[in-house]
């Protein structure tokens, strides 16, 4: 019971209806936004947590010969040369300059890299497909030299794809 405003008195009077139905709507929103929040937090949860796209898969060969490094793209999926990673290691130790494909000219490397490494080509690498590019000597080191081991690791958003590994031949 509670006070009747109506009779200025204030002797308490009975709830009626309209009283039950002015408790239920603030309560109804209440639950309204806790059911909203935590479907937002399903869903949310949801994204989050799916599963990362592989990686292309693709059957790579390498060959180096002087200062030139050359992919030979074989079989498998063609590859986003935008989300290509390429790293390069001389008997063990990394290039002081990685290839940044796609690229035209770049510190470290002669300019004019081949197929989709050269920005001014498609940005798909496809099946059948060779791309190279020349390690500069005068501003990068190691230097690929004749009878030396040449590692090169590719990979797409953080996830390998193929290590490959070769030794240089003379020029």
């Amino acid at each position: 019971m509670r006070p009747d405003p109506a009779s200025g008195s204030g002797a308490p009077r009975d709830f009626d209806a309209r009283d039950r139905d002015r408790a239920t709507a603030p309560i109804g929103v209440v639950l309204l936004v806790a059911v909203a929040v935590v479907l937002a937090a399903g869903v949310a949860t949801a994204t989050l947590d799916a599963p990362d796209e592989p990686p292309p898969t693709a059957s790579v060969s390498v060959a180096v010969d002087g200062d030139r490094i050359e992919l030979r793209h074989r079989a498998g999926d063609a590859i986003r040369v935008d989300e290509l990673d390429v790293r390069v290691r001389i008997d063990g130790e990394p290039l002081d300059r990685q290839p940044p494909v796609p690229f035209f000219s770049a510190a470290g490397f002669r300019p004019g890299p081949t197929g989709p490494f050269n920005a001014a080509s498609d940005d798909v690498w496809r099946p059948g497909e060779s791309a190279s590019f020349r390690v500069a000597g005068t501003t990068n080191a190691p230097v690929p030299e004749p009878g030396r081991t040449v590692e090169v690791r590719l990979s797409v958003r953080d996830r390998p794809i193929v290590t490959l590994e070769t030794v240089v031949t003379a020029r």
